[in-house]
């Protein structure tokens, strides 16, 4: 009885110390998650100077946005510029982590390297992208550099351009995140047990071998976290594409993403269409997270 006294007692304070969590959570997540579903069933919107609203439209909003289409285009241009970056990011943040956990090379200067490679995460997203901007503009300086040397004969106009712009993007949210990437990667990789290593050594298994064999199947975890939080960072893809077209998406609406559409209606003071496109990107994050998530479980029963 005692014991069982005890246990309770220990018990009160773990629910106490969970307190300040609780109330943070539902002050900035639960009531601003009901109020965004709330919101996304009203007409509520500023037409001029006069509020129109709020007066229940029921599915009104969300029928309108798949109706005009635009929802699709956004999160195709999301989901292209988020794939044009992640898959560099995972492979490179793959060999740094398998180069800087090897014991067998010895690597000098690793804390050095390590922290060169964090440091573009540590830098705001706004701050690079205007980096960016000026040293891609038409007359920047790596236009500058490239018709000095004769690779090119007139100023490329990256930000006019379909492709350049989205690789632009990717390429920035690349290198902002892929310091971030190979630190976890090489967390896993270190707390891989190192008998494994030294068995398949003895064995003969070359270097390749080891890392697709042993190095791969037991990062499974660490990559599905890497994926889906990557996944989820890329579909709210903002602050860059932004400031790099000026909020416009251009050319051609092939760099607006879905928040930045979402922003659209939230500058023009429609939050019912807010609320709706916020709820439909709540579903699809979950969705795609999903599934991630049930194929890699999929392909570790299968192993």
């Amino acid at each position: 009885m005692k014991n069982n006294r005890k246990a309770v007692s220990y018990n009160k304070w773990g629910y106490i110390f969970l307190i300040p969590f609780i109330v943070v959570y539902i002050i900035f997540q639960l009531i601003p998650l009901c109020t965004t579903i709330y919101n996304s069933f009203y007409e509520n919107f500023m037409s001029g100077l006069k509020q129109i609203g709020p007066n229940f439209a029921g599915l009104q909003n969300y029928a309108k946005l798949f109706s005009e289409g635009d929802i699709w285009v956004y999160l195709k241009n999301t989901m292209i510029m988020w794939i044009l970056g992640f898959v560099p990011q995972i492979v490179i943040s793959l060999l740094l982590g398998a180069w800087f956990s090897d014991t067998m090379l010895r690597l000098k200067g690793q804390r050095f390297f390590k922290t060169v490679i964090y440091l573009p995460n540590l830098i705001m997203a706004s701050a690079f992208a205007m980096l960016f901007f000026a040293l891609f503009s038409d007359g920047g300086p790596i236009n500058t550099i490239l018709v000095n040397i004769g690779i090119l004969k007139a100023p490329y106009r990256f930000f006019s351009h379909v492709w350049s712009t989205r690789a632009l993007v990717a390429f920035m949210n690349f290198l902002m995140w892929f310091g971030n990437t190979t630190i976890l990667l090489m967390a896993g990789m270190l707390g891989i047990d190192t008998s494994l290593f030294e068995s398949a050594e003895v064995d003969g298994a070359t270097s390749t071998q080891v890392f697709f064999r042993i190095t791969l199947p037991l990062l499974r975890p660490i990559l599905v976290y890497v994926m889906i939080t990557s996944l989820i960072g890329g579909l709210q893809m903002f602050d860059v594409p932004q400031i790099l077209t000026n909020g416009t998406g251009d050319p051609m609406r092939s760099s607006m993403t879905l928040i930045m559409y979402l922003n659209k209606h939230l500058f023009n003071k429609n939050f019912g269409m807010a609320g709706a496109l916020s709820v439909i990107l709540f579903i699809v994050t979950g969705i795609l997270s999903l599934i991630v998530f049930r194929f890699s479980g999929n392909s570790e029963k299968a192993r």
